[in-house]
């Protein structure tokens, strides 16, 4: 079982639209797939169709239920376990905690069967961000092709770093993912390649597109491939996966 967490503290840069639709991508080439929403603003879940009425990570975080009870099947190879907006309380119950860390990380250990499980995480660098980097394996990075995409990303690897030191010594960065790509501007250019000039191999082949679709779907419930399935966004995370899958398989990153 591969972990990865979908991070960026910048909002807006595509982690959920990433989480979520790599989600379906995996699904669809056969890996077994668990998506968790580690965002108090449930995106992720409400992206997937999913009400957290019937029980979310917070619940099971404070010990109201078990994992089994709150996991949600969205097809035969994929699963949601959802967030609500309780989740952003948990900051402040667990600050004194011992191993505080390391609460995600001993939750999902009861996690079965799956090939991957990936992570979205919250907008920030707050104690759920930490927790997934724990939890991980490894760290996929989206970054908006824009002006002010390249701020922040220091402070990332920072953290990521302080993880790897100190929390989880087998955490590596998967790859960074460019998101919102516009081929109509040069700027979109001009980030992708200063982008691969720093990280090199480190960037995925794969460039997101920018469209209005990765808008509209979640509105409707639905992942990019039950929305518009023939449009670029959805052929772009169809063909990530397959570059993920690719590396993995050959253990090569």
């Amino acid at each position: 079982m591969i972990i990865y967490s979908i991070a960026n503290q910048k909002g807006g840069v595509g982690k959920t639209t990433t989480c979520l639709n790599l989600s379906f991508a995996f699904s669809k080439l056969n890996k077994k797939v668990c998506a968790i929403d580690l965002d108090p603003q449930a995106n992720l879940s409400s992206g997937f169709g999913i009400n957290s009425s019937s029980g979310n990570i917070y619940e099971v975080f404070s010990s109201k239920k078990s994992l089994e009870e709150i996991i949600q099947k969205i097809n035969e190879n994929l699963f949601l376990i959802p967030s609500n907006f309780e989740l952003s309380g948990l900051i402040e119950e667990i600050k004194n905690e011992e191993e505080k860390e390391s609460l995600l990380k001993n939750i999902i250990k009861n996690l079965k069967d799956f090939d991957y499980v990936l992570i979205d995480t919250p907008p920030s660098l707050s104690i759920l961000t930490i927790n997934a980097l724990t939890a991980s394996n490894s760290v996929i990075i989206p970054v908006q092709s824009e002006y002010y995409s390249l701020e922040g990303l220091t402070h990332l690897l920072k953290v990521i770093k302080r993880v790897k030191d100190f929390l989880n010594p087998s955490l590596k960065i998967r790859g960074f993912l460019i998101t919102l790509f516009d081929r109509r501007t040069k700027l979109s250019y001009a980030i992708e390649e200063e982008l691969r000039k720093a990280f090199k191999d480190k960037v995925f082949k794969v460039v997101i597109p920018r469209s209005v679709r990765f808008a509209e779907a979640p509105s409707f419930g639905k992942s990019i491939f039950d929305y518009a399935p023939s449009s670029y966004g959805a052929i772009a995370y169809l063909e990530l996966a397959k570059e993920i899958l690719k590396g993995d398989e050959k253990g090569s990153w």
